[in-house]
């Protein structure tokens, strides 16, 4: 068994974050969101940390903040509201995002979300994403399909075009 340290767990991070955060950031449609789903996940992996497996590290991280982000969405709904909103909303892109496709994104229910980012922006496979998600392959096909025919439709692409690609606002 691997015996994980601290500095091992400081490393992973600083190597890890950025490319959490995108891939947060795409799941959510929110840089502050994203922070706050990549420290979550980050707080749940310490808590396992000495036990993890280095073979399977990235994967177990990936689904930390896929499972955060569900549960986040659900814990939503249990809002708190303020008796002195901002004057105006927070906006939820950086610099030269592609707001569009955000947007499209956000419109996507959260697993069928989870499904296309997976597969389309993080490069996984068919099987790796079933296994992340706890769903069957099929399942990911299907989802992953609709989520992408939604976002062409909403984008205004024709289905003849070539699959989605990572987008600048995915990147920093």
């Amino acid at each position: 068994m691997v015996v994980r340290t601290d500095a091992d767990f400081t490393e992973y991070f600083a190597a890890r974050a950025v490319p959490l955060r995108r891939f947060a950031f795409a799941l959510c449609g929110d840089w502050h969101t994203a922070d706050d789903l990549v420290q979550a996940t980050f707080v749940k992996l310490y808590q396992h940390w000495r036990r993890t497996q280095p073979e399977s590290l990235d994967a177990y991280t990936r689904r930390i903040l896929v499972n955060t982000f569900l549960s986040h969405r659900r814990d939503r709904r249990r809002e708190t509201l303020v008796a002195d909103p901002p004057d105006a909303a927070a906006t939820a892109a950086e610099p030269g995002g592609d707001q569009e496709l955000g947007r499209a994104l956000q419109r996507l229910p959260a697993r069928q979300r989870a499904a296309v980012v997976l597969r389309h922006l993080e490069d996984m496979s068919i099987a790796e994403v079933a296994e992340l998600l706890g769903m069957a392959e099929g399942t990911v096909k299907s989802q992953t399909a609709r989520g992408v025919d939604a976002l062409r439709r909403a984008l205004g692409t024709p289905a003849s075009t070539q699959p989605l690609q990572s987008t600048p606002s995915m990147e920093e």
